[in-house]
């Protein structure tokens, strides 16, 4: 009997090892297919990276357009840089990275359709005016234009390149000719330049902190800072300023780059930009 039962015992785990190993490897085939990627997975080269260059005026509209563009085109990613348009114009000049050019003037971009350096012509999408700033405190009692050449003002300027002083330098020029202005309105004007600032930002900070006692720049940028109080200039010696774009000829993503600058200078873009005290192109 007991080689008999021994026989038996032995052919039972013979069954059951043949079964267990049966069992196993139909569980090994649906993980594996589990794990394999969905034939749709490619969709992510799809994804599209903008670089986006703009002046410094336009940065707080520029940072709200990036966030709503994303928004509206899922695998979009837009970065933005800004600095005084005369400083990015030749950093493109000198094979920087960008897909788009947004200028606060017409020049700049200009300077690169010309220099067979833009896709396209260059596109107007906004414009601005300019007013006089001053500390909150106004420590140095400039209730007018006129006062910018009173003996002793620190006016805080930018570079002679960036496009606010350009603006600025015309504005003063207007002004000279305006009633109550002394015929030497410009050249003590210019006497009373403390510093010449990288962009309009810069000369905002400055006066922020006290360190000017007053500065010429755009409405939308005495519109967004709460430590500057703004002195209209009077509209027959204002100057508007035009604010152009273009998409970069060295640009990877040109189509894109396209899309983006139409976007920018369409009705939404058009929206954002009002919303920050911009004019719609004239």
């Amino acid at each position: 009997m007991r080689p008999r039962l021994a026989g038996l015992v032995a052919t039972l785990a013979i069954v059951l090892v043949a079964c267990s190993s049966g069992a196993a490897s139909p569980s090994v085939a649906p993980a594996t297919a589990v794990a394999s990627p969905p034939a749709s997975e490619p969709a992510s080269a799809a994804n599209v990276e903008l670089t986006v260059f703009g002046a410094a005026s336009l940065k707080d509209a520029l940072d709200k357009a990036k966030a709503a563009y994303e928004t509206a085109n899922p695998g979009m990613t837009v970065t933005i840089s800004t600095d005084s348009s005369s400083a990015l114009e030749m950093q493109i000049e000198q094979g920087a990275p960008a897909d788009v050019f947004l200028s606060a003037d017409a020049t700049n971009p200009q300077k690169l359709v010309d220099k067979a350096l833009a896709d396209g012509q260059a596109v107007t999408f906004a414009g601005n005016k300019l007013t006089v700033i001053v500390p909150t405190a106004d420590p140095a009692e400039i209730a007018t234009p006129a006062d910018l050449a009173k003996s002793g003002v620190k006016v805080i300027a930018a570079g002679d390149e960036v496009p606010i002083t350009k603006y600025a330098n015309q504005l003063v020029g207007n002004l000279a000719k305006e009633t109550g202005y002394p015929a030497d309105f410009v050249a003590k004007y210019t006497a009373n330049i403390a510093s010449k600032e990288d962009n309009v930002k810069t000369v905002i900070a400055k006066i922020e902190l006290g360190e000017g006692d007053a500065g010429i720049v755009y409405v939308t940028d005495a519109k967004a800072s709460t430590k500057v109080a703004p002195i209209d200039v009077p509209d027959t010696a204002n100057v508007p300023a035009t604010y152009a774009g273009v998409v970069v000829k060295a640009s990877e993503n040109p189509a894109a780059a396209k899309a983006f600058l139409d976007w920018f200078a369409g009705p939404d873009g058009q929206a954002i930009l009002s919303g920050f005290g911009f004019l719609p192109p004239s």
